[in-house]
């Protein structure tokens, strides 16, 4: 029973398809979790147009994609997702930021109208089933996986995935601002313990000061989060576009030097879950 992790996508705000963006990526928010026979894709972001022409390569034809919220930058990949023009692929499709009239099918419904795109929702010829749910609920997706889920603090609202499954945790913490103050015991509590946590590390601290009230994070919040939850690994997730490769480089031996079971995601990166060496709780990472 295999449980990977696989990055499609690991940039925020803005696909940045540079040379100088090549190491890390520019594509947008994507990652895709293959859990046994089993595929969930977290985030429609331009990275999404990848891994579309991969599944159809590997005859993947079901998946569930859990979104963590509709800002532009983690759906504009659906559009120029492949496998939803052909009537053999069936997508259930999660987010547990809407709620009342602005449920998801009607959101994801408004980049595909016809002033913003050729094609409308109503044509995809795929099976889409869409399903909204609040917040903090628990989700059994069958099949031995289990997503926990909780509130994110983000304008419009987010939502944190923890996908469990024999025996490991994967959490996808993007998109959400910490306050300096404490730490947020949503993230803390969906994180404990998990043995790889991906978090919304856009900023410096020093960038950060200047963006408050953006929906972002720092690398630093995300180090005191993984080490008071006790966390495996900590990956740094959804990268600011003027973070080159040179200035990645830099931010990612800088957050090593501070907490050693830290790396930044690059595109491509695939990491499988059962290979993690997990550090025993409480004690440093490095040990």
């Amino acid at each position: 029973m295999g449980f990977t992790v696989t990055f499609w996508g690991v940039r925020g705000t803005v696909p940045c398809p540079m040379a100088s963006h090549l190491e890390y990526g520019g594509n947008t928010s994507c990652i895709e979790v293959t859990a046994g026979d089993r595929t969930l894709v977290l985030d429609a972001g331009t990275g999404l147009r990848s891994l579309g022409k991969s599944l159809r390569a590997r005859g993947i034809n079901d998946v569930t994609l859990l979104l963590t919220h509709t800002h532009i930058d983690h759906i504009n990949g659906f559009p120029f997702f492949e496998p939803c023009y052909n009537t053999d692929f069936s997508m259930r499709v999660m987010a547990g930021h809407c709620q009342g009239a602005h449920c998801i099918q009607s959101v994801m419904e408004k980049p595909m109208d016809s002033c913003l795109f050729p094609v409308p929702l109503q044509k995809l010829r795929a099976s889409l089933v869409f399903e909204d749910f609040r917040p903090g609920a628990t989700l059994d997706l069958g099949d031995g996986i289990t997503v926990h889920t909780a509130r994110l603090n983000h304008p419009g609202g987010g939502t944190g995935y923890r996908i469990d499954y024999d025996g490991r945790s994967f959490c996808y913490v993007t998109d959400t601002e910490h306050d300096p103050d404490r730490m947020d015991a949503n993230v803390l509590g969906l994180i404990q313990g998990a043995d790889l946590v991906a978090y919304d590390c856009s900023y410096t601290d020093e960038e950060f000061a200047g963006r408050r009230g953006w929906g972002h994070s720092t690398w630093r919040e995300g180090v005191r989060l993984a080490q008071a939850a006790e966390v495996g690994r900590l990956c740094l997730f959804h990268h600011d576009p003027d973070h080159d490769d040179v200035r990645m480089k830099a931010i990612e031996a800088e957050a090593q030097q501070e907490w050693p079971q830290c790396f930044a995601a690059r595109e491509g990166m695939q990491v499988d879950m059962a290979a993690l060496a997990t550090p025993k709780k409480g004690a440093e990472a490095a040990a």
